[in-house]
C-alpha cells in the first residue's frame, strides 16, 4: 500500500479532495496534528463528496508516531528545496509521502533528517513557487501506483 501523509494540513478543500483521491487509489492518508480546521467542515465533505467511508484516514499526534504506526518502506519528502524530481525515483510498495502544510511547506529539520535521495521535487518553470497541495499529491501518488502498474489491491 502507498501511503500520503499531510504535515499539519491548513485548507479544508485539499484535504477532502485527497480523502477522494486516496479512496479511488487504494492509498493510506495520514493526517498529522495539528490539523487547522475540522474533519466535519462542510468544505471537507464538499471536496471528499461520499467518498470518506471509502477512505483510509488517520490522525495522528505527530509525524513520530505516524512514522512507528506505519513503518513505511521508505518516506518521500516533497519539497522545493532540492534537485531531484519525483520521477527520478522508482517507488515500491510501502512506501510514504511526506508533504508539508500548504502555506509553508514541510520544515526544514524534517527534510534534512531524510537522505537527499528520498527529497524530492515537481518540476516547475523557472520562478513558480509552488503547486496547490492537492495537486501535487496526485502528480506523485499517480505516479507511484503507475509504477505498481495500478496494483488495486496495495490497500
Amino acid at each position: 500500500m502507498l501511503h500520503i501523509i499531510l504535515f499539519e494540513p491548513e485548507i479544508p478543500q485539499n484535504t477532502g479532495a485527497l480523502i477522494r483521491l486516496s479512496a479511488n487509489m487504494g492509498a493510506h492518508l495520514h493526517l498529522i496534528h495539528p490539523i487547522m480546521f475540522d474533519l466535519s467542515e462542510k468544505k471537507v465533505r464538499r471536496a471528499g463528496l461520499d467518498y470518506a467511508e471509502l477512505a483510509n484516514v488517520h490522525e495522528h499526534p505527530n509525524l513520530t508516531d505516524c512514522l512507528a504506526k506505519i513503518q513505511p518502506n521508505r518516506v518521500f519528502a516533497l519539497t522545493t528545496k532540492t534537485t531531484r524530481y519525483y520521477t527520478d525515483e522508482k517507488f515500491l510498495d510501502g512506501d510514504a509521502f511526506l508533504f508539508g502544510p500548504e502555506s509553508r511547506g514541510l520544515p526544514k529539520e524534517i527534510v534534512e533528517s531524510l537522505p537527499f535521495e528520498q527529497r524530492l521535487t515537481i518540476p516547475m518553470v523557472p520562478g513558480g513557487r509552488s503547486l496547490n497541495l492537492a495537486n501535487a499529491v496526485s502528480v506523485v501518488a499517480y505516479e507511484a501506483w503507475r509504477q505498481l502498474d495500478f496494483n488495486k489491491n496495495l490497500s
